[in-house]
């Protein structure tokens, strides 16, 4: 289990409006998905995946290259995958972690009784070089911190879709999915903050949303854009 705080799950991120609007945002042809979209190919990638039976979502996986360009998905089959682009600092960060745990050629299993968390998989692929480690828990506390970082890598995509899920088919829940993100923003849970400012700034010019949301996207656009950048 990763330390900090534990990850948040957007119920239903997928369902009923959930899964056509991951469609939209992983074809969305805006500067930021373009440039997402063109992944390293042969070079160095991270993948992580979490799959926990009965809880929501059941599955997560992460596909992180080395020049930041990431993947998200809520299925292994699934050909349109969410994207986002991590900093140059935070994918630096992340690769460091993986080169200390070896590139996972080692177990990361405690082998300790603990209550089942997921079975999480690390791997290490460049080229035809592959390697991985799964476990349900570790002590090695750098696995703790990595994987840390791929919780926060899928809690920001499963809010931004809960956020525009909202715009689009739930305008008195915008308020709510604005919250939860400006919750997860002071907690310092969210990465690659620029992927929220498309829909914000659309909340915030569109009058049929309630006075409050648009207030509120506001000020959420406005500390992001505060943001000191790495």
């Amino acid at each position: 289990m990763s330390g900090g705080n534990p990850p948040f799950r957007v119920q239903g991120a997928f369902g009923e409006g959930g899964l056509a609007i991951r469609r939209r945002l992983a074809t969305c042809p805006t500067l930021l998905l373009l440039t997402t979209c063109l992944f390293a190919g042969d070079g160095p990638r991270l993948f992580y995946s979490k799959s926990f039976p009965g809880s929501t979502p059941a599955y997560t996986e992460i596909r992180l290259d080395k020049n930041g360009s990431g993947e998200y998905r809520e299925a292994q089959d699934d050909d349109q995958p969410l994207t986002f682009q991590l900093s140059e600092a935070d994918t630096q960060q992340v690769f460091d972690l993986a080169a200390k745990l070896d590139y996972f050629k080692h177990p990361l299993e405690s082998g300790l009784k603990v209550a089942f968390m997921g079975t999480k998989t690390f791997r290490y692929e460049d080229g035809g070089h592959t390697s991985e480690a799964k476990f349900n828990y570790s002590e090695d506390l750098t696995a703790h911190d990595l994987l840390d970082w791929f919780e926060r890598m899928a809690e920001s995509e499963q809010l931004r879709i809960e956020l525009e899920r909202s715009a689009k088919y739930d305008k008195l829940g915008v308020f709510k999915a604005l919250t939860l993100l400006e919750s997860a923003l002071e907690r310092r849970r969210l990465v690659a903050l620029d992927q929220y400012l498309p829909t914000l700034d659309r909340i915030v010019k569109n009058e049929t949303y309630m006075h409050t949301a648009r207030v509120r996207a506001a000020e959420i656009a406005e500390a992001i854009r505060n943001q000191p950048k790495p």
